[in-house]
């Protein structure tokens, strides 16, 4: 941490500290990134992501596949869907679900590298 006293910062250059606060986002935008990753804190929610990665399905197909009840899913889709990380399309009465797009598919696959990076 960078220590202010008079202005004068302990080991950075002002010029550095400027670079830093002209590339700060905006707190919306902090708090919005705070959400996203939020929603990436539970373990059920990834498995479903996971679930998704490579194909749209069910939420019957997601249950069984997770050994999990229609309703914990169809709860941790809305969640998901609420953050822009899944879409639905409906085909006749059935609804499929898939990951919204790439850009999911980055977050959950760096995470893991990030993870098992050095084992």
């Amino acid at each position: 941490m960078i220590e202010e006293k008079d202005n004068e910062y302990l080991a950075a250059e002002e010029h550095q500290v400027q670079s830093v606060m002209d590339n700060m986002p905006d707190e919306e935008e902090l708090i919005d990134l705070s959400e996203l990753f939020r929603v990436f804190g539970d373990s059920t929610r990834i498995r479903i992501l996971y679930v998704l990665m490579d194909h749209n399905m069910c939420v019957s197909d997601i249950a069984q596949i997770l050994q999990l009840n229609q309703s914990a899913v169809s709860h941790q889709l809305r969640i998901l869907k609420d953050a822009k990380l899944v879409k639905y399309k409906r085909e006749g009465k059935a609804i499929f679900y898939g990951l919204d797009d790439d850009h999911v598919r980055t977050i959950l696959s760096l995470g893991m590298e990030h993870i098992t990076e050095g084992r």
